[in-house]
C-alpha cells in the first residue's frame, strides 16, 4: 500500500488555511525563516516571510492538522527559537540551510523528542552529506531549489532536478522526503506543475509545499474543489505506465532545458 501524499500549505490567513485544510490539505507551515535571506537571494525571484510566534499559536489554535515551523538557520537564534516554536504548539521543526550534521544533532538535542525536526537540504554541503544526515533520526527532509541553485550557480532553480542532483539525494533518505512546490495540476509556469507531479511520483516523494505558485492560482477558486483535483493528480501520476514515466522525465528534461535557453545573461547569474 502507497502512503499518502501529504501537502502542506505556506499561510498564516487562518481563514483561509480552515477551507484548505478541510478541501484536504494535510498541515500548515508558518515560516520564521528570513535572517540573511535577503542578502542571499538578493537577485532570485524568491519570496521571504517574516512570520511570528503569535502567528504560529494562532495556526494552532484554528486546526488540528499538523503545524510545522520553519525556523532560521542554524545560529545563535536557535536554542530561543526552538523553545518559542514547541512552546507555540509546532508538531516538527523545519530547520533551513543545513550544512553540518553536528548543526543538526545539536537541534535535536535542544528538542529532546518534544517535536518532530526535519531538514531543508539546499547547500552544496548538505548535498555532499546526505547519506550521513540519513542516520539521523528526522521527520522529513526536503531539498530547497532555490537557495541550491544559488549555492550552485545553476541556470535555473530546476537544474538540480533535471540533472540528478535531487534524485542522487532523494536516494539516501527513508523517511518523508519532497521537493519543489505544486500549484493547481494545469497550471505552472515555465515549468507545468504536471511534470513536477510526474517527478515527484517517480522518485517516490511524499509530500510537497503550496506556495506563491499555489496561492496565485486558487485566487477566486474553492480550495474544497481544487486541492481534491489536485491530490487526485498526485494519485494518478503514482499508477502511471512505465513508458508514461519516461517520457514525462524527458517532457520535464526538455521544459528545464528550454527555460534555460530562454534566460537573460542577468537572470543566469541570479
Amino acid at each position: 500500500m502507497r502512503e499518502r501524499f501529504s501537502l502542506f500549505l505556506f499561510s498564516t490567513d487562518t481563514a483561509f488555511i480552515t477551507r484548505a485544510v478541510a478541501g484536504g490539505a494535510d498541515g500548515v507551515i508558518v515560516d520564521w525563516e528570513y535572517a540573511g535571506k535577503e542578502t542571499r537571494q538578493r537577485f532570485a525571484d524568491t519570496q521571504i516571510n517574516r512570520d511570528t510566534p503569535e502567528d504560529l499559536r494562532r495556526v494552532r489554535g484554528c486546526i488540528e492538522a499538523t503545524v510545522i515551523c520553519r525556523v532560521n538557520a542554524y545560529g545563535e537564534t536557535t536554542a530561543v527559537e526552538v523553545e518559542q516554536a514547541i512552546e507555540a504548539g509546532a508538531d516538527e521543526i523545519l530547520l533551513p540551510m543545513v550544512r553540518t550534521v553536528e548543526d543538526v544533532e545539536d537541534v535535536l538535542e535542544k528538542v529532546r523528542g518534544r517535536c518532530g525536526v526535519g531538514i531543508l537540504i539546499e547547500t552544496v554541503a548538505a548535498v555532499a552529506s546526505a547519506k550521513e544526515f540519513s542516520r539521523l533520526p528526522l521527520s522529513r527532509v526536503y531539498v530547497g531549489l532555490n537557495d541550491l541553485a544559488i549555492g550552485r550557480r545553476t541556470p535555473n532553480i530546476f537544474s538540480s532536478v533535471a540533472d540528478g542532483t535531487v534524485e542522487r539525494v532523494r536516494a539516501a533518505f527513508d523517511v518523508p522526503f519532497g521537493f519543489a512546490g505544486l500549484t493547481l495540476p494545469d497550471r505552472g509556469h515555465p515549468i507545468p506543475c504536471r511534470l513536477l507531479i510526474g517527478e515527484m511520483a517517480r522518485l517516490g516523494c511524499r509530500f510537497s509545499f503550496l506556495r506563491r505558485s499555489f496561492h496565485r492560482d486558487i485566487r477566486g477558486r474553492d480550495p474544497a474543489v481544487e486541492i481534491p483535483r489536485l491530490s487526485e493528480a498526485i494519485r494518478f501520476a503514482r499508477f502511471r505506465p512505465a513508458e508514461t514515466v519516461k517520457r514525462d522525465r524527458m517532457d520535464l528534461e526538455n521544459a528545464v532545458s528550454a527555460w534555460t535557453a530562454a534566460l537573460s545573461p542577468v537572470e543566469e547569474h541570479a
